[in-house]
């Protein structure tokens, strides 16, 4: 099977994005950090090693140290698509932390979107 295009990109091309997309609505980087490392289990230091060495997606989820448990509690669609509905473990990491920073951008108090 053909992986995704998305598989490929550079995860220190997407972080940007990201960053953007919250600082637009009111919302910090600092945030946009706090949410990779719950999701991801990432230090910072490790994030931002993830960021030099510009890993891909794919590589960046399949490195990260301890995938949250409470990921599973994240619901919603994201890109038209439900996001407990994705079969494909990688797509759906993605579209988590996707989601969360939906979550950021729309407003959401950082206790919800970390599911406290």
């Amino acid at each position: 099977m053909n992986n995704p295009k998305i598989y490929t990109m550079s995860f220190s091309k997407v972080y940007p994005l990201y960053i953007t997309k919250a600082e637009k609505k009111g919302r910090t980087k600092a945030e946009v950090d706090e949410i990779i490392r719950w999701l991801t289990g990432y230090s910072q230091e490790e994030l931002e090693a993830q960021l030099e060495k510009q890993s891909d997606l794919e590589t960046f989820f399949a490195e990260a140290p301890q995938l949250n448990s409470s990921r599973a509690l994240i619901k919603g669609v994201i890109c038209g698509v439900r996001v407990e509905d994705i079969e494909e473990p990688t797509m759906k990491e993605i579209r988590y932390l996707d989601k969360l920073i939906d979550e950021l951008a729309k407003g959401k108090a950082m206790d919800k979107i970390l599911r406290k």
